[in-house]
């Protein structure tokens, strides 16, 4: 055990104007993605009604291959190549982003990304001097918690784009639900800067809360993928059927990756980080024996844990499962993050237990 250290008021006070100077910048990168959105050409888009045949089977033609000359040499002109689905699902082609595939959009789209990138910044400065200003962990109560979980799906959300993995179209959604947590955290959830509880004075919290952290981050991410692959197959249905949907539902939906490429995508996402979410509930129940004297006693925290692992296993045994791909699995996904939301909210909002120091 520790022994408790004063609190540097300066510290939290400029953790604090930090934190609101991220959402000020934030602010600023939700602009910039509504205008790739808004301002981004339309006219290349309505790619799924061409890639799709009135039943939405795949087309079944080769793509032809042209041979022109060039100065007395043959030159072949290859066809666009496009990443295909799975075998089974539809031929569709990824939409071109955002900024629907033109020059004034994708400025937008690169200022977004700036300025995504300086508030991640700005955000983290806000995350280590909260940290500093008590010298521990910065996620001791929900509002720590928050400001942590928000700067780490940013940052999954940038590694993702430092890959060159197409994922810009995540980002609109990403900072809309960014500031909601942040706008929550300053204000419902907001704690002062204090020092833990004897309980949390272990080595546990920093392995323990910062995996079940960077688990949430990449679960969000596959749950935003989740619902737009949901919006987007159910598009793709309605035009493989011979429907005419509206006008902004096609300019929207038309952007985004093919309905497959987002159903493979959120599937990625969530299988790669299960293994994790596995070994955060062991090192929690490691944790329990150290500091309660027991593993396991079906705690409100650690049940709704063990049932937010239940349901994702459940949805990648489902995934793999041929009757149950795609929509039903889909939902599935979103029962578990919602699962996973409530551990992270409603357990230590509403519900009595050992977890209650949470500080709100």
């Amino acid at each position: 055990m520790t022994l408790a250290t004063a609190t540097n008021e300066h510290l939290a006070n400029l953790s604090n104007t930090l934190i609101y100077s991220a959402m000020a910048v934030y602010t600023l990168a939700f602009f910039a993605y509504i205008a790739e959105w808004l301002f981004g050409s339309r006219s290349k888009v309505a790619r799924t009604a061409n890639a799709l045949t009135t039943d939405g089977v795949k087309r079944a033609q080769a793509p032809a291959v042209t041979v022109r000359k060039a100065g007395g040499t043959a030159v072949l002109e290859r066809p666009e190549v496009v990443t295909r689905s799975a075998a089974g699902a539809r031929d569709v082609p990824d939409g071109p982003g955002a900024h629907g595939g033109d020059e004034q959009g994708d400025l937008y789209g690169r200022i977004a990304v700036s300025l995504t990138v300086l508030s991640f910044a700005v955000e983290l400065a806000g995350v280590i001097t909260r940290a500093a200003s008590v010298q521990r962990a910065p996620w001791g109560n929900m509002y720590e918690f928050s400001i942590t979980f928000s700067t780490s799906a940013v940052g999954v959300y940038l590694l993702l784009l430092a890959l060159k993995k197409n994922v810009r179209w995540l980002g609109l959604f990403l900072v809309t639900t960014v500031l909601l947590d942040l706008g929550l955290a300053v204000t419902v959830l907001y704690t002062a800067s204090d020092q833990l509880v004897p309980a949390l004075h272990s080595y546990w919290l920093y392995i323990h809360v910062s995996t079940a952290i960077l688990c949430g981050a990449v679960f969000y991410v596959g749950a935003v993928g989740t619902v737009l692959y949901l919006f987007k197959d159910s598009y793709e249905s309605k035009v493989a059927g011979g429907g005419k949907p509206g006008t902004f539902a096609t300019s929207v939906l038309e952007r985004l990756p093919a309905s497959a490429s987002l159903d493979k995508f959120a599937y990625r996402v969530n299988a790669a980080v299960f293994p994790l979410w596995t070994f955060t509930i062991i090192a929690g129940a490691i944790w329990a024996e150290a500091a309660w004297g027991r593993y396991w006693g079906w705690d409100p925290k650690e049940t709704w844990a063990f049932i937010t692992w239940v349901a994702y296993a459940c949805y990648l045994h489902a995934r793999s499962t041929a009757g149950w791909k795609g929509r039903k699995a889909a939902y599935i996904a979103l029962i578990a993050f919602g699962c996973w939301l409530f551990n992270y909210y409603g357990v230590n909002i509403f519900v009595s237990g050992k977890h209650s120091y949470a500080g709100v």
